[in-house]
């Protein structure tokens, strides 16, 4: 319940200039934010369960949908489905706008450099992978495939089959998640961070990554925004000069960050697993959401004191 509540002081990206052709909304965007964090909390991955668990007649759940829909009008599930389904292109803009937020709550670069790491971690397809060879010639051998997934080879775990998360968080005692996508594994690291270097606040001044972001494009852009891109070099010849031991030291404390907060996320999420959901669309839900979900239990530590997140796994599983 507390979380609930929440999501009614974050803040919201500026809407559009141009209103969408169509009808008004008659829910509010907040509402369907309140519903996704009942799915993520509750394990709920279908909208069908979601709809199910609301109209049952336990206290509890009165309780609950007497804070959702104050007037006692509860939308029809097809509203449901249809408003819950739009969600995922909204929600990177959100996670930025409450990143943002938290950044001035918590002022987590007051006794360290104003550093950021960026990086992707691999999230197992539901079902069985889908094989190449069976990809090319246009054949799906099994019912259970996901075929909007694709494949990736990581250091850490080999050929995987699934999607990527690509997240940027804050290198402090708090990890802030500042902006993140989710997209098919396929898709290059150093392509899909590009445009969410242009949501991170602005007095960032270093992005710490690994060698798959050395590029020209991404030294580029933390050039033009007055940042400096620390990442890995793609030649496996051990570095030598001046620079080496100092980048060394960096490439830990990146580690240190984003490979603690990716584990982390996973644990408490139970992300080890194959997710739950088929397609792009339900995935990003899922995953965004959780993201979104780690955000605002920041945001309630902050109102508590709790100005770090030890024990926030325990807090989000009693909620």
């Amino acid at each position: 319940m507390q979380l609930l509540r929440l999501v009614d002081s974050i803040p919201e990206p500026p809407p559009p200039s141009k209103r969408q052709r169509g009808r008004p909304l008659v829910y509010s965007e907040r509402l369907f934010l309140k519903l996704l964090v009942i799915m993520v909390l509750r394990r709920l991955y279908r909208v069908h369960e979601l709809f199910s668990v609301l109209s049952e007649p336990s206290a509890e759940i009165a309780e609950i949908r007497a804070l959702l829909f104050p007037d006692g009008k509860m939308p029809a599930r097809r509203t449901f489905e249809r408003r819950l389904k739009r969600l995922p292109t909204t929600l990177p803009a959100l996670i930025a706008c409450l990143g943002h937020h938290l950044v001035q709550l918590y002022q987590p670069w007051e006794r360290c450099a104003r550093a950021v790491a960026a990086d992707s971690t691999t999230l197992r397809a539901c079902g069985a992978p889908w094989h190449m060879n069976d990809r090319k010639a246009g054949v799906v051998p099994n019912t259970s495939i996901d075929t909007e997934a694709h494949w990736t080879r990581s250091g850490w775990h080999g050929w995987v089959y699934g999607w990527k998360l690509h997240v940027v968080i804050t290198v402090a005692s708090v990890w802030i998640p500042l902006s993140a996508r989710l997209r098919p594994a396929n898709e290059a690291d150093n392509v899909v961070v590009l445009p969410m270097l242009d949501e991170l606040p602005p007095e960032v001044r270093f992005v710490m990554a690994d060698s798959q972001y050395n590029c020209k494009q991404l030294h580029s852009a933390c050039n033009q925004a007055g940042r400096h891109l620390v990442a890995g070099s793609r030649s496996k010849r051990p570095r030598t000069d001046d620079g080496a031991i100092v980048r060394q030291m960096l490439h830990s404390i990146r580690h240190h960050s984003i490979e603690n907060f990716n584990g982390l996320f996973k644990n408490i999420f139970d992300f080890r697993r194959p997710v739950t959901t088929r397609g792009l669309a339900n995935t990003a839900r899922l995953a965004l959401g959780a993201l979104l979900l780690y955000q605002l239990a920041l945001l309630h530590r902050y109102q508590t004191g709790d100005l770090n997140q030890i024990g926030i796994k325990a807090f989000l599983r009693s909620a």
